[in-house]
């Protein structure tokens, strides 16, 4: 395979399966809360990637920041910049621009339709980016009840690019769950389960991944975390270690 096609699939991949969904990190599948009309909020996070390929030690990551508008209680706008690095490049990523839409709730159970887009913003020479604009739509399910909150993503990318349509995936899903329990006002548990269509057509599996982490709450405005996540078959990551701040206003 062409070595500019790996670095491209490898980093790409590393950018879907991460918090780039914009969920309650450590967490990838994201639930259906919105910031409510007129309220912001800031997500800052970053993820260290640690892989062993035929006895060598492959290590990269990303940092990503997120801002969430409410327009409406149940609509927000988040956009989304990455920053990714790898041992043969780093930098800026492709933006994402979503709408999380909120189109039910009761006693507990709310469902959410999620559109967005994929702006080519990353360097696409050096696999930072695709070079064209991509789409992605997410449906997202999420079941309150007591301290526990449950949350199912199911989501189709359309990973458009100007590379080797022959070794190249363009048509993504994406299924995701997700549990969390509220230990008390300030600590809450979570759990993720995630799963992709590989970028490289000729791939032998998907990449599979399980995170574990824990979330402290300061001030119903702030959250710190701190999580890990485990590559479960071969095209993920070996393990990564993931931390974040959210900030609401």
């Amino acid at each position: 395979m062409d070595t500019r096609i790996s670095i491209c699939g490898c980093a790409l991949c590393i950018a879907m399966i991460t918090p780039a969904a914009w969920a309650g990190h450590p967490l990838v599948t994201d639930d259906t809360g919105t910031q409510g009309q007129g309220h912001f909020q800031l997500e800052v996070n970053g993820q260290y990637n640690n892989n062993k390929e035929d006895g060598k030690t492959i290590t990269g990551g990303q940092a990503a920041a997120a801002l969430s508008y409410g327009l409406t209680d149940t609509i927000d706008v988040v956009v989304g910049t990455p920053y990714l690095w790898t041992e043969d490049a780093n930098g800026l990523s492709d933006m994402s621009v979503d709408v999380k839409f909120r189109i039910f709730e009761n006693d507990g159970l709310s469902f959410a339709v999620k559109p967005g887009l994929s702006l080519p913003t990353g360097d696409q020479g050096n696999g930072l980016g695709t070079g064209k604009v991509g789409g992605h739509l997410y449906l997202i399910g999420t079941k309150e009840t007591g301290p526990w909150c449950f949350s199912v993503n199911l989501g189709y990318i359309r990973n458009e690019t100007d590379m080797d349509a022959d070794s190249v995936e363009k048509n993504i899903w994406h299924i995701s769950a997700s549990g969390a329990y509220a230990l008390n006002d300030h600590w809450k548990l979570v759990a993720d389960i995630v799963t992709e269509r590989n970028t490289d057509r000729n791939a032998d599996n998907d990449p599979v991944e399980a995170i574990a982490g824990v979330i402290y709450s300061p001030t119903k405005d702030i959250d710190l975390d701190l999580g890990i996540k485990r590559g479960i078959t071969s095209s993920a990551p070996d393990w990564s270690l993931m931390a974040g701040t959210t900030f609401r206003f």
